[in-house]
């Protein structure tokens, strides 16, 4: 009488054990890494060119601020938007590491087409084709929001943001000195968090997929998100300036509406 042999537990269906899973992981890890590096090693390189980019916000011809004059002169509410802020640097080696944390976040955002192909590269061989297919949607539509989300920040919210607070005086007798980590770690913070909130409608999607969320429920609980957006609104905006809180609740809100449809489709 012949028994059945024992199915070997330490394999997948493709073969592969968990160890060798592992090293391919490593793998992944280290060609995400090494892109990451190299895009921060050419920004790093190019200082001159990128931080034009960043520190163009502070000078009043950002075209923001063009724009609002413009828009003020066909209202024939001109308004000035002349301002001055200078920058100022309080310790030794401040710039150098600015400079350094700078090139790798402009390396991470240059590098993560590279890096979300091999993500998706390392996880498809498990999925199923139409799993697949969902998941490279994903990706690459949460990519375009996180972007959509920065440049949002980088052309709107923070350049108003920075006009206020850099502006701002309790008295004429106290001048405004903003040092260039404050300047940096604001525009990185925000930069970062509205692209994170512009990830509602593909986290949204995703939990309608798993049957978690549906279209009915955030129709019955869209006035306490709204609450919910106007309250993260304020965070991400710490001012007292009510048209800026507007600025940014108002994109999050018609995502939240794009959410909603998403679900429901």
């Amino acid at each position: 009488m012949t028994t059945k042999p024992e199915t070997d537990t330490t394999h997948d269906e493709g073969g592969m054990t968990f160890w060798e899973h592992l090293d391919v992981l490593r793998g992944t890890l280290i060609k995400m890494g090494v892109a990451v590096v190299a895009c921060g090693l050419a920004a790093f390189v190019f200082k001159d060119e990128i931080f034009a980019v960043i520190l163009a916000p502070k000078s009043d011809t950002f075209p923001i601020y063009r724009l609002f004059e413009q828009v003020g002169a066909w209202f024939s509410t001109p308004s000035d938007t002349s301002f001055s802020v200078s920058l100022i640097n309080t310790g030794l080696a401040e710039q150098f590491k600015i400079h350094v944390k700078t090139s790798l976040f402009v390396g991470l955002l240059l590098a993560s087409p590279y890096c979300i192909y091999e993500l998706f590269h390392f996880i498809s061989p498990g999925l199923y084709a139409r799993e697949r297919k969902y998941s490279r949607w994903a990706m690459a539509a949460g990519y375009v929001m996180f972007m959509l989300g920065v440049a949002l920040c980088y052309f709107l919210i923070f350049p108003l943001t920075f006009r206020f607070l850099g502006t701002y005086q309790v008295s004429a007798d106290v001048a405004n000195l903003i040092t260039l980590q404050s300047y940096m770690d604001t525009l990185l913070v925000m930069s970062f968090l509205l692209g994170v909130l512009f990830e509602l409608p593909i986290l949204c999607w995703v939990l309608g997929r798993l049957g978690v969320l549906s279209a009915t429920f955030m129709r019955r609980y869209r006035k306490h998100a709204f609450v919910v957006i106007l309250i993260i609104a304020a965070i991400i905006t710490p001012t007292s300036d009510v048209f800026t809180l507007c600025l940014v609740a108002l994109p999050i809100c018609l995502l939240y509406e794009v959410s909603i449809w998403v679900v429901r489709r």
